[in-house]
């Protein structure tokens, strides 16, 4: 099946919330905008994110998945990229590889989804953490906060801010795990905030400085990997997608807190898809 016109096609192994804007609820719109169509794989279906909204109802999607890989090759469907994020149990973990085994030429993007504000989610297992590190190992891109990038490294995570130097041996050190690209989000570089990345091929290090919220919405990581994915995938190099993610973030956050919306509904999307409509000016990138 090779009638797409030229789209790039992502198969997004995530879960879906039906409220609270995270996960499959922001990467389907996002990624859309930037014209490129996502299939979605479905890991949970949760009535809510776990942030906040009480009592969730959850179904693990486990045993849908090697199922629908089978009947996508069974199609002939090819993806220009197989992204995961978060994962319902450790199980998923070998269907995940499953998928990058079969779509071995794809862009592998891996978002491991554990942790945040220096502590593990209430959902994500020792087991789970531990295994993360085979889809890290295969993965061509990983996106974590700066959280779980020490969890990666079996090291105590941290919130204190970095030098220069501190961040570019954590990258290093991440890359070295597998991919060769790391992008960490959410960091403090000495009094700035930054998103950052590692171009292990080009041995070249990024920043992007932003303006921080004084807030916090459930979902963020989630659209920032999304933009970066699919700005990516649009032909961009990586310190143009790290700004076009970092922008957008910026963007979407400054317009939600105008708002003052619930904050565990996450930001508000529908007021800010222009940005990736228009490709509107980008933040500014510069080495680390």
């Amino acid at each position: 099946m090779s009638y797409k016109g030229n789209i790039p096609r992502v198969a997004a192994i995530h879960d879906l919330s039906g409220v609270g804007r995270c996960s499959l609820s922001v990467i389907l719109p996002i990624m859309s905008a930037m014209g490129i169509q996502v299939c979605p794989v479905p890991t949970a279906i949760l009535s809510t994110h776990t942030g906040g909204f009480g009592d969730v109802t959850m179904r693990d999607l486990s045993d849908y998945i090697s199922p629908t890989l089978s009947h996508y090759k069974a199609l002939g469907l090819d993806f220009e990229c197989i992204y995961s994020g978060f994962l319902a149990s450790t199980g998923q973990i070998d269907h995940c590889l499953e998928f990058f085994r079969s779509y071995s030429d794809s862009l592998k993007v891996v978002d491991p989804v554990m942790a945040d504000h220096g502590k593990p989610y209430k959902t994500c297992t020792r087991e789970l953490r531990s295994r993360m590190s085979e889809l890290v190992a295969v993965a061509d891109i990983i996106t974590p906060n700066l959280t779980e990038a020490y969890m990666l490294l079996g090291e105590e995570p941290s919130l204190m801010p970095l030098s220069s130097t501190q961040l570019k041996s954590l990258l290093v050190r991440l890359s070295e795990l597998g991919p060769d690209i790391v992008v960490i989000t959410s960091v403090f570089l000495g009094s700035q905030t930054c998103n950052v990345g590692y171009d292990r091929k080009n041995n070249k290090f990024w920043k992007v400085i932003y303006e921080r919220v004084n807030v916090n919405y459930p979902g963020t990581g989630d659209a920032y990997a999304a933009v970066l994915t699919g700005s990516l995938l649009n032909g961009d190099s990586l310190p143009i997608a790290l700004s076009r993610a970092s922008a957008f973030l910026e963007y979407a956050i400054k317009t939600t807190y105008g708002y003052g919306t619930d904050t565990r509904e996450g930001v508000m999307l529908e007021r800010c898809l222009d940005f990736l409509i228009n490709k509107q000016s980008l933040c500014d990138y510069e080495l680390l």
